[in-house]
């Protein structure tokens, strides 16, 4: 008999570090806390997430939310810097997006670390109309539904910062009223690859995530302004989109869940720099997302069938979690733990 079996949005983001009381501060500034600590020798590191070195972790949590959260991995031995301050329109890229009420305050602060010549990147906030108008509203008197979002780049962290106007979204991220950025937790990360749609639909066919939207062409390119910004897009590159939801959520977006993974595929004249290689475990900054399931065994012989490759035994994690790892087919590295 098969287990029962369900996943979640995507649980969290892992970042390496060499400093962890550093990057504690900066995220407590966005409501993230302290939550469990946990450890794992040489060995048992190399045999879930393929790196030969001792690594310390610490999982930070928001407010009670079930996913978005984040993973700071402290590895003895780093393999690499990590992405530092690559663009968004890279191979192997990895970021996470996330709400908050005071958009210009994180700007403020923004340009005054570059004002210091502090290794900063930032794309002032954009306007951007996530969903498609019937008709253009009368300005000063229609609602307009639009939200304000930023790219804010750092050598280990990488951040995608929206602010809704004109609506709301109940179940799509949670803002802590008392956090210093008044922010929510991460409601999506992001990949990037080439089009290839066996590659997009093993999230679906593989994990059981439910897939909300999908373009039918590259609906983004260097005419866009905000996809131009954020993307810093050549005139040459263009991409278009899939997201995946937690299988609870519904492709009405007024009723959606937040965990999403957004996708973005690039046409394959694009020509982006592959990066794989540094956004990977052991590798510093952004460099593993992972997924919480119950029935971890049923979910371990769906990716051995599949053609995903690098898949490890399950094993227990620095948290005492059972858990395993593989790349996927488009070559991103995944962990998938047991509830």
């Amino acid at each position: 008999m098969a287990q029962e079996t369900s996943i979640g949005g995507v649980y969290e983001v892992c970042i390496g570090t060499k400093d962890p009381e550093a990057l504690v501060k900066y995220w407590e500034r966005f409501g993230y806390r302290v939550g469990r600590t946990g450890e794992l020798d040489e060995r048992q590191a190399a045999r879930l997430y393929g790196v030969n070195s001792k690594l310390k972790s610490i999982r930070l949590y928001h407010l009670d939310s079930d996913h978005g959260l984040i993973r700071i991995m402290v590895w003895d031995k780093p393999v690499n810097e990590g992405l530092q301050m690559e663009r968004m329109n890279v191979l192997g890229n990895r970021w996470g997006a996330m709400m908050t009420g005071d958009i210009y305050n994180i700007q403020n602060h923004a340009e005054e670390a570059v004002a210091q010549k502090r290794p900063v990147f930032m794309v002032e906030p954009q306007r951007a109309e996530i969903y498609k108008l019937e008709k253009r509203p009368t300005p000063f008197l229609d609602n307009y539904a639009t939200v304000r979002e930023m790219c804010l780049i750092q050598p280990e962290t990488r951040q995608i910062i929206f602010q809704r106007f004109g609506y709301s979204l109940k179940n799509y991220g949670l803002i802590d009223e008392q956090s210093f950025f008044k922010s929510s937790q991460i409601t999506h990360v992001g990949m990037v690859i080439y089009r290839n749609q066996e590659n997009i639909d093993f999230y679906g066919s593989v994990l059981g995530l439910l897939k909300v939207k999908e373009n039918e062409n590259y609906d983004s390119d260097f005419s866009n302004p905000s996809s131009k910004a954020i993307f810093s897009l050549m005139p040459n590159q263009k991409y278009g989109a899939t997201d995946f939801d937690n299988p609870k959520s519904s492709k009405n977006p007024a009723e959606a869940l937040s965990g999403r993974l957004k996708i973005i595929w690039f046409a394959p004249e694009s020509r982006l720099d592959d990066k794989f290689e540094f956004s990977k475990p052991g590798s510093l900054g952004y460099s593993l997302y992972t997924y919480r399931v119950k029935g971890i065994d049923e979910y371990h012989k769906r990716v051995k069938a599949s053609k995903a490759s690098g898949l490890t035994e399950i094993i227990t994690n620095e948290f005492g979690e059972k858990s395993f790892s593989f790349v996927a087919p488009d070559g991103y590295f995944w962990t998938i733990l047991g509830e």
